[in-house]
């Protein structure tokens, strides 16, 4: 799909930081709150039912002068998977890969079996994924969709 001259970006660029792209606009707002953007200092571009040749309609988020960490990503993968990370250094693109779920989430999502010892004893949730759908607590081997888990 090319671009006519009216198409500018509807995003503005960001000299140093952190883009999250494809993200399905159902869950733009999970993404915001998981990764605590609403508490940074620093620039945070939200853009959410864009329009995409590969998803039909995405979100995007740009945060200035924030480069995420591991654990962070790990986060994201839970409500986002597929997601497009791209790390911007003096307005370009470095690095980019695309957001996957991990082997093991650890302390990121709770096991909704009341009587796993997760949810009665201080201690943090473990879970191993199965596929990118379904994810089996290490404790008591209670599985979840992901669409469902509450986040912690």
């Amino acid at each position: 799909m090319q671009k006519t001259p009216n198409q500018e970006l509807l995003v503005a660029a960001i000299k140093d930081g952190t883009v999250i792209d494809h993200i399905p606009s159902s869950r733009i707002f999970d993404v915001v709150n998981l990764l605590g953007l609403q508490g940074l200092a620093s620039a945070v571009v939200v853009g959410c039912n864009l329009e995409s040749g590969q998803m039909g309609k995405k979100s995007i988020i740009k945060v200035a002068d924030k480069f995420f960490t591991p654990d962070e990503v790990d986060r994201l993968s839970v409500v986002a998977p597929g997601a497009t990370l791209s790390i911007i250094r003096n307005y370009d693109v470095v690095e980019k890969h695309q957001v996957r779920l991990p082997e093991t989430l650890r302390g990121i999502i709770r096991c909704d079996n009341p009587v796993c010892i997760s949810n009665n004893e201080p201690m943090p949730t473990r879970f191993h994924v199965k596929d990118n759908a379904t994810v089996r607590c290490h404790y008591c081997e209670h599985e979840q969709r992901l669409e469902k888990v509450e986040i912690v």
